[in-house]
């Protein structure tokens, strides 16, 4: 009896250790490096939902994991066309807001002063109707604060005037709207939502580089070229705004000083609970022509069976976009196409380097539950191809274990530290945690809360759904300081990389990086997939609801 059980203690530690051993030489650096610069070559063109370049882009995936023997996702296929309306506004637009009450006038110029697109799915949408300043535009029960305040009819066919970003804590609720943590409440998208769960005309949202996270020029980029959102049906139901837009800090002073209201006083009212609606006594008129077109854009998916007969019924999924913003508007050296490197083909040869390892395990060492690669559509519109995945997935929603995500990786140097965004939130933080030790890292959390990261990639609409997600992230403690064009890139990505021709291959680019975050995806996931139990989110959390209703009959 003591030897059968001084073998099975030798045996579980042999079992554990080959699925906690680092995996780092079993990737191909020099792969990664050229799926980075196919999949970021100028004939790909941006990589734009609908367009030649794009769809050459989701083949070669397919293509790459095919050679690599994954198998296809979707019933013998390894698309998932998602169905996508196409709107490009007329950048010659203008917006004219006048004094309710008079003659003034003041015109604002699409692209310098704000970008707009709508919600309504058509070519032609005029709007005339009067600006409310909404403060934060949030209705929050949880943290008993509400914008919307007074008959809620006062809303409907207006255009409401809101604030990017949550209510600011305070020194005697340090902890409301999450504290220096972004909420889904200070979230753009959500704006807009409840804007036309309220039933109004359409949303301005006013644009700072401190509220938004990054500078109008990002903003102007991507929504001043086509725009995307997913197909509504006749049966859809869903309310929709007619006008979407953005607009510079400077110009909505501007508008608001028609009828002599300074902006920053309103914004400190905003900040109070107290707060009430302001209408702004102005008129907002705009005739917003755009071209239109309807087409399907994949999500692409494949996945390898799992080793255990039981467990390989569920699931672990890894997802990466593969999209970007395509050829827009020229930045200073007349360059028009978006290649996107970093964002994310960077992570998408990543997930299918993590493929190639798990195909070439010998069968008995492979992951237990079986490994989904999901790569969405149109992540830079909205989450759009991951936002239709969930709503009708290929895989049962109560059989996927966990969702890592992979959307940007280190090629500047390897490092100290990483981080997985939502780790906290769920007992997948387990998981990272041990991943992290036994490689000797240390775990970051959030290092920019404010900017809402964990609401920005596809991994959300998983989260939503009560699936358990992360999105895995490197670190900023290099093992060498970075120098020369790494340190450039890495200082001033947001500033002029990000959503720009700039992010694109440079040679500079460390691979060995590249694998190290990577491996970490793949020794996270090894983990999810051999749990002898699904991870499940903790009670406290806002996705412990969703994560429970996905287990009710």
């Amino acid at each position: 009896m003591k030897r059968i059980t001084v073998l099975f203690v030798i045996f579980t530690f042999v079992v554990s250790f080959v699925f906690a051993q680092d995996r780092t030489g079993d990737f191909d650096a020099n792969k990664m490096r050229e799926r980075v610069k196919r999949l970021s070559a100028d004939d790909f063109e941006g990589r734009g939902p609908g367009t030649a370049g794009g769809k050459r882009a989701a083949q070669y995936i397919a293509d790459q994991m095919k050679a690599s023997g994954v198998k296809p996702g979707n019933k013998g296929s390894y698309f998932q066309n998602v169905k996508l309306v196409g709107i490009k506004a007329d950048p010659n637009t203008q917006l004219t807001a006048t004094i309710t009450k008079g003659p003034t006038n003041m015109y604002f110029k699409f692209g310098d002063d704000f970008v707009a697109t709508t919600g309504a799915q058509t070519a032609d949408v005029s709007v005339n109707s009067e600006i409310i300043f909404m403060g934060y535009g949030v209705d929050a029960p949880l943290y008993k604060w509400n914008d919307y305040k007074g008959d809620p009819e006062q809303y409907k066919g207006k255009v409401l005037m809101i604030l990017v970003n949550d209510p600011p804590a305070t020194a005697a609720e340090p902890n409301l709207f999450g504290g220096n943590a972004l909420t889904y409440y200070g979230r753009w998208t959500y704006k807009y939502e409840e804007a036309a769960r309220r039933g109004a005309a359409g949303v301005i949202l006013v644009h700072t580089n401190e509220s938004a996270g990054y500078g109008w020029n990002v903003v102007r980029t991507s929504n001043g070229n086509w725009r995307y959102e997913i197909a509504r049906t006749k049966t859809d139901k869903t309310p929709f705004l007619n006008f979407r837009a953005w607009m510079t800090n400077d110009a909505a002073t501007k508008l608001a000083s028609i009828s002599h209201l300074d902006l920053e006083q309103l914004k400190q009212q905003a900040k109070s609970r107290d707060f009430k609606p302001v209408n702004l006594g102005v008129t907002a008129n705009l005739n917003l022509k755009s071209e239109l077109t309807t087409f399907d854009s994949p999500n692409v998916v494949g996945v390898i069976d799992g080793s255990d007969s039981k467990l390989k019924s569920e699931y672990v999924l890894f997802s990466g976009h593969w999209d970007h913003l395509g050829i827009g508007e020229a930045d200073a050296t007349g360059d028009k196409i978006y290649n996107g490197a970093y964002d994310n083909a960077s992570g998408i040869a990543a997930i299918l380097g993590i493929a190639d390892v798990i195909n070439k395990m010998p069968a008995k060492q492979r992951p237990k539950r079986s490994t989904v690669f999901f790569f969405p559509t149109a992540e830079e519109q909205g989450l759009l191809g991951a936002e239709y995945f969930a709503e009708k997935p290929l895989f049962p929603l109560n059989k996927i274990a966990g969702n890592v995500n992979i959307d940007g990786v280190n090629f500047f140097g390897k490092t100290k530290d990483f981080s997985a965004l939502g780790a906290e939130r769920s007992s997948l933080g387990i998981f990272v945690d041990e991943v992290a030790s036994e490689r000797k890292m240390t775990v970051e959390g959030d290092m920019r809360p404010e900017q809402g990261f964990f609401f920005r990639s596809d991994h959300f609409p998983f989260a939503k759904s009560g699936v358990p997600a992360i999105s895995l992230r490197h670190g900023d403690d290099f093992l060498t300081p970075l120098t020369g064009e790494a340190l450039n890139f890495f200082s001033n990505y947001n500033a002029k990389y990000y959503h720009q021709p700039s992010d694109q291959y440079y040679d500079w680019w460390d691979a060995g990086a590249m694998v190290q975050n990577a491996e970490l995806g793949l020794a996270i996931a090894l983990k999810i997939a051999n749990s002898p139990t699904l991870p499940r989110y903790k009670d406290t959390d806002e996705f412990s609801a969703p994560d429970k209703k996905r287990f009710m009959k």
